[in-house]
Order: C-alpha cells, then structure tokens, then sequence
C-alpha cells in the first residue's frame, strides 16, 4: 500500500516536474537493472558453487592418485613374492623329478608316493601361476588407472596454470592502458583469479549525477578498448555509494538506484564505444553495503569493473 502511494505521489511530482516519457525511460532502466541483478545474485552463487565443487574435486582426485599409488605398491611387492615362490617351487619339481627318476625302479609304494607330491606340487604351481597372472592382470589396470588419474590432474593444473597467467598478462595490459588515470582515483589489482578495476566517483560522476563525465569517459573507453578482442571473459560493472542519503524525490531517489544506474551508465558507453559482446558483461548495484573504508566515504563512491574467466573448460576437463 506504502509502495502504491509512493508511485502516485512520485507520478503528481512528475507530471509537473518531469517530462512522462523521460519517467517512463528510467522507470524501464530500473526494471531492467532489477532484472539484471538478479542474473547476476543467481550466476555469482552459480560461480561459487562450481569453484568450491572443482577444488573438491581436485582434492578428491589428489587423494585417489595417493591411495592407487600405495595400493600398487603393494601389487609390486606381492607380484615379487609370487615370483620368488614361482621359480623357488620350479626348483622343488626339478628336484622331485630327478628323484623320481632314482627312485623309480626302488618299488612301487615310493613310486605312487612321490607322483602324489609331485601332483600336488604341480596343482599348488598351476594355482600359484593363475594367481601370478591374476596379479599382473590388476597391476597393470591399477597402473592404467593411475596414468589416467595424473594426466588428468596434470590436465587440470596446466589449465589453471594458464588461466592464472593469462589472466597476470590481462591485468598487466589494462593496468598499462589506464596508467595515466592511475593518479585520480583509479586502481587495476588482482585477487583469486580475478581482475578488480576500481574507479572512484570523483573520476566518473558529478555528486549524485547517473552521467559520466568526460574524463572519466576517456578512462572507460580505453578500457573497453582493451577487453573487447578478449572473448573468453564474464564482466560485472558494479555500482558503490557511500551511506550519504539522496535529498528530493526524483530519480534516484536512494544509493540502490544510484549505484545502479551509475553501472548501467558505464556499461552504456563502454558498448557504445568499442567492440565489445553485451553479453559478456553484467551491471550490478550494491549500494552503501560493501564500503572498502568505513572511514573513507570518498574511497567507497566508485565503480567496480569485475573480470572473471570463462571456467567452462575446467568443468569439461573434470565431467570427462
């Protein structure tokens, strides 16, 4: 009922204020922004949920390749004492054989007694035999499967290992191409993985202004110009207030929305002014709850331009 009052009393202000079709456009371009941030909450916990599922996985995978290692180990060992009895018991009916041969004429009891164990010793080698293939036959599959195991892990690390370094020479070329703004509130760093642009309002907006200005207009477009030939990339601008309460009642009328269409602005011209896919890059409002300084109301005005790589190929890589 508040919300259904608020829009009627905001609808009086505009009709004698603001023009119906400019009210109509930002009543659109925060739905919209509503809609996209939404995307966003659901594909951000999607993004954790498949990090922490590929370290578990790593981890189970590790300790796999730790258990079939000892478990050949064993085989080995075993696979040796088959040996040594295999050729230890070939000797024994060696030996029994050439008995048999000097005993064969001494009567027919010894006789009969040494056929029964050197029967029995050929059952007992025959079963030691098929015992013996029986354990290479496992052997072999266990070491198949530890190769398996290794290139697949081997697969992986060489796969984050690019990732990290490619993402190490993306952060150096935006860092590069933004140099000259590196002294009026902007920042290029890198943390788990990803790419953290950090530009402070004063570069960008006017005090509780949704337009760019023209500086740090120059600064998005060199930016822009940097990742658009980078295709492999998912792209969040976040917009950052202070806790500072917006005074009237037009548009924005509190730091969600301005936070929100301060992104949207970014995005705006970062499209309009290079190659870049629209669907690579996300907007995203946080309003005052995520300050980087508590103490510092200045640092905590900004805009965040979150660059992440693409991990389908490590999810390939795993589900194979």
């Amino acid at each position: 009922m508040k919300l259904i009052f608020g829009i009627s009393v905001f609808a009086l202000l505009m009709a004698s204020c603001v023009p119906a079709k400019k009210y109509n456009e930002l009543v659109d371009r925060e739905k919209l922004c509503s809609e996209e941030l939404a995307q966003y909450k659901s594909r951000s916990l999607t993004f954790e949920e498949q990090a922490a599922t590929l370290e578990a996985k790593v981890g189970v995978l590790s300790e796999v390749i730790l258990q079939l290692r000892a478990d050949t180990t064993a085989l080995g060992q075993d696979y040796r004492t088959m040996t040594a009895k295999y050729n230890q018991l070939s000797e024994i009916i060696e030996t029994l054989e050439t008995n048999y041969d000097k005993l064969r004429l001494s009567g027919a009891r010894d006789v009969a007694q040494l056929q029964g164990e050197l029967e029995a010793k050929r059952i007992e080698l025959r079963e030691k035999e098929e015992r013996l293939y029986a354990l290479e036959e496992e052997l072999k599959k266990k070491e198949v499967a530890l190769l398996e195991r290794e290139q697949r892990v081997m697969e992986l690390e060489k796969l984050m290992r690019d990732q990290e370094e490619a993402a190490q020479l993306l952060k150096n070329k935006v860092a590069l191409a933004l140099n000259s703004f590196k002294d009026k509130g902007l920042k290029v760093e890198e943390r788990n993985g990803k790419i953290y642009v950090s530009l402070e309002a004063r570069l960008l907006f006017a005090s509780g202004s949704i337009s760019v200005e023209p500086e740090g207009k120059l600064a998005l477009i060199d930016l822009a110009k940097v990742l658009e030939s980078e295709k492999d990339l998912e792209i969040i601008v976040e917009g950052h207030t202070d806790t500072d309460k917006m005074a009237g009642n037009t548009h924005p009328k509190n730091n969600w929305e301005l936070s929100v269409l301060r992104s949207t602005s970014v995005i705006a011209i970062m499209l309009d002014n290079s190659m870049m896919d629209p669907k690579q890059i996300m907007a995203a409002g946080r309003s005052e709850f995520i300050p980087v300084d508590p103490n510092d109301k200045a640092k905590n005005r900004r805009i965040e331009v979150i660059i992440s790589p693409n991990l389908n190929a490590l999810y390939d890589l795993i589900n194979k």
